[in-house]
């Protein structure tokens, strides 16, 4: 299943690439694109009924479980909050220990809760979620200013074609490695993209630099799989954005220079 959920991913990732070229897109069009990709995986277009059945399983049980744990964590708070009451009514300092300790107990637990909530399986980067609960209003508009930067692999679809989709996993959680330790707000937007939020104060001439140097290091390395080995690299694109700028012309913004970037770059690195 999660081998099925990984391909389904990969072809909706690629189907979307290509349709957000185009000027219009039917749905016809979208699924005879979905169809070729499906057929470039020897995926069953027959069984998306079955595995989109999975998934939809799979991500309800995961929404009743946070459901169920919220809950408890609530009903935790609310009798830690009565005995902190009676503990400071009664000047109880054994009492008012307890629930000091308990507290801190629960603070781990939600703290262990919102990763989970936020966090990519995969990649141990955030998610989309974290990005729009931390700077994403209801309007879609940034709430803060700051520096965003996408980034996008080259060559993946070929490394998952030559070396399979286990080495491609490994390579999307190498590649976040190496992000996050460039800056702590990566998040993976889909696929084999992921999307970095640099402080306000970051110039797109500073991030620049800093995600040229990441590059360069990662560029340097020869990674294994298998008895072969092959080159890695990413293209990027910066733009800076203010308060109350729409997410989708920030990232369209993005996208735009990245892709001048990928040109550059596949100029000089023509494969892996």
């Amino acid at each position: 299943m999660e081998k099925e959920n990984h391909t389904l991913q990969i072809i909706t990732n690629e189907t979307r690439d290509t349709i957000t070229k185009m000027d219009v897109v039917t749905p016809s069009i979208y699924s005879s694109v979905f169809s070729k990709y499906a057929d470039e995986h020897k995926f069953n277009i027959e069984d998306e009924a079955e595995i989109s059945r999975k998934i939809l399983q799979e991500e309800c049980s995961f929404l009743t479980d946070l459901q169920t744990q919220t809950s408890k964590n609530a009903n935790k708070l609310s009798q830690h909050t009565n005995k902190a009451i009676s503990a400071m009514r009664d000047k109880n300092e054994d009492l008012l220990k307890d629930v000091l300790k308990e507290t801190e107990s629960l603070r781990l637990e939600v703290e262990k809760l919102k990763e989970s909530v936020y966090q990519d399986e995969l990649t141990h980067t955030y998610n989309r979620k974290w990005l729009h609960d931390n700077y994403i209003d209801e309007n879609q508009r940034f709430i803060q200013g700051g520096t965003l930067a996408i980034i996008d692999l080259n060559y993946f679809k070929i490394i998952n074609d030559t070396h399979g989709h286990i080495i491609g996993d490994k390579v999307l959680i190498f590649v976040a490695a190496q992000l996050k330790s460039l800056e702590k707000s990566v998040i993976r937007y889909g696929g084999d993209e992921f999307i970095i939020i640099f402080p306000e104060n970051t110039s797109q001439s500073i991030a620049a630099k800093r995600l040229n140097k990441t590059r360069e290091h990662i560029l340097a390395k020869k990674l294994k799989a298998h008895d072969t080995k092959f080159t890695l690299s990413f293209s990027f694109g910066i733009t800076t954005f203010k308060a109350q700028d729409i997410l989708a012309q920030v990232i369209e913004n993005a996208d735009k220079n990245m892709y001048k970037d990928k040109l550059q770059i596949k100029q000089r690195i023509t494969g892996i």
